[in-house]
């Protein structure tokens, strides 16, 4: 399987990738496909079942919402996120629910949208089924579902190569690689940097012209979400009562003549990193780098490259962005992204390894030296669980969004004064991982069950 940029990359609504945008698009995808099966006109109830992670957190992540609006045939990269509330609340009140934005049918949300949080489908923690029946309750068709991270999903009939791709279809690419140890090689026989091979292979989908641009509109919904955060104040939703420390964050900093301070760029990517870390929980528009979960730390580490590096470019960013992408592949293909899957090391630990990658390029750095720094950023994100207090992707997510945006940035700069010879290749690396998560027991991994989840009472 062959992966776009643009799949690790798209933009969408929060507050979880998986959670929310994954059950957006499935739900979505089912409604459609109705139509295409020949059932629409005979559909008088639809029923949605969340399973698993799905279904533990699925309240605390608006899975129960992202379907209703799926079922609507909404889609995350363009629903309009400020009138969320209205439609949802108006589905509750009328009982009814225009079925892929064409049919009406009877919908009662408590009763037909059902989470099951301890039974579990046997392909993905993350699994749906989506039922249709006629006016005399006879089922007309189901499809199983799984949601396997930073919004992608797959049905239980598919071949993981029909995994929904944001960018389009899979195609075959120039320059393929599946490992680090291949993209290195390709690197070393083409003399091409490893922002360059990506752009090769991004040719398979669009031009290069295309993907430019679609780089630089992810570029732009990102810093829009951190101007959003840091203008926005109040109480996160979700009943922790977790306060927004964005905006006084930026007029705290904005107020002090800090030039000489010798961490003052810290302070900066802690900000940017909190500010898009509670939009996400608020619901916002994000975007997946690569999951929603792990949204701040790309866009922070891109916000320091572009303040506070000499020299920083549209092109720069272009190139963050592209090795950033070549990272997320492998870690997709090698381990995963998926918090249900690996726990928080296969989101944050990707991301960081992804913006650590990213940066490393932009700044300039060697192929080696870029897989080393991938290497340095999942290396220390190893074993982190996902622990999410009350099912909210508030605490820890949240702050934990800072501290690996700035463990990105020191990677990257700690690679760059070497020669990008290691002892524990990205390989190795992202082979721990996966191994990690299989042992990992599944009260760590996205179920509110274990870890911080039951060790701090709720608010």
């Amino acid at each position: 399987m062959h992966l776009s940029v643009l799949d690790l990359f798209s933009v969408g609504i929060g507050p979880s990738s998986s959670h929310t945008v994954g059950p957006m698009r499935a739900a979505a995808r089912f409604a459609a496909g109705l139509t295409l099966q020949g059932h629409a006109d005979a559909v008088c109830r639809v029923r949605a079942t969340l399973y698993g992670s799905l279904g533990a957190t699925g309240r605390g992540h608006g899975s129960d919402v992202a379907v209703v609006l799926g079922l609507l045939g909404e889609k995350p990269e363009d629903v309009d996120t400020s009138g969320v509330g209205a439609r949802i609340a108006q589905v509750r009140a009328s009982r009814r629910l225009l079925l892929a934005g064409a049919r009406e049918i009877d919908f009662d949300v408590e009763n037909d949208v059902l989470l099951l949080g301890r039974t579990i489908l046997p392909r993905h923690p993350n699994g749906m089924i989506f039922e249709a029946f006629d006016g005399d309750g006879r089922l007309l068709t189901s499809a199983e579902m799984y949601s396997i991270g930073g919004g992608f999903i797959v049905s239980a009939d598919d071949a993981e190569e029909s995994t929904e791709h944001p960018a389009g279809e899979v195609a075959s690419v120039p320059l393929p690689f599946t490992t680090g140890e291949e993209l290195l090689e390709v690197c070393r026989r083409t003399g091409l940097r490893v922002s360059q091979v990506m752009l090769a292979n991004e040719a398979a989908w669009r031009p290069e012209s295309e993907t430019r641009a679609q780089l630089l509109r992810i570029w732009a919904v990102m810093q829009e979400c951190v101007s959003n955060g840091c203008a926005s104040d109040g109480i996160l939703p979700g009943g922790l009562n977790v306060p927004r420390r964005a905006a006084r964050l930026k007029a705290a900093l904005d107020a002090e003549d800090d030039q000489h301070d010798p961490l003052r760029a810290m302070e900066w990517v802690n900000l940017y990193a909190l500010a898009v870390n509670e939009e996400n929980a608020a619901g916002g528009r994000i975007v997946t780098a690569p999951t929603n979960g792990a949204a701040g730390i790309i866009p922070a580490v891109l916000h320091y490259y572009e303040a506070f590096v000499p020299g920083a470019s549209e092109d720069g960013i272009i190139d963050f962005l592209l090795a950033a992408g070549a990272i997320g592949i492998l870690v997709k293909l090698g381990a995963s992204i998926s918090g249900a899957e690996v726990g928080c090391q296969g989101e944050v630990g990707s991301a960081c390894a992804m913006a650590a990658a990213g940066l490393a390029e932009a700044l300039g750095c060697t192929p080696e030296q870029v897989e080393n720094a991938a290497e340095v950023g999942i290396e220390h994100n190893l074993g982190l669980t996902c622990d999410p207090v009350g099912g909210l992707v508030q605490i820890p997510c949240i702050e934990r969004n800072a501290i690996a945006a700035v463990k990105a940035i020191n990677a990257a700069r700690l690679v760059r004064r070497g020669d990008g010879t290691h002892a524990v290749s990205l390989d190795q690396a992202i082979e721990t991982m996966r191994r990690t998560g299989l042992d990992m027991k599944s009260k760590y991994k996205e179920t509110s069950r274990g870890g911080l989840a039951v060790t701090v009472i709720e608010c």
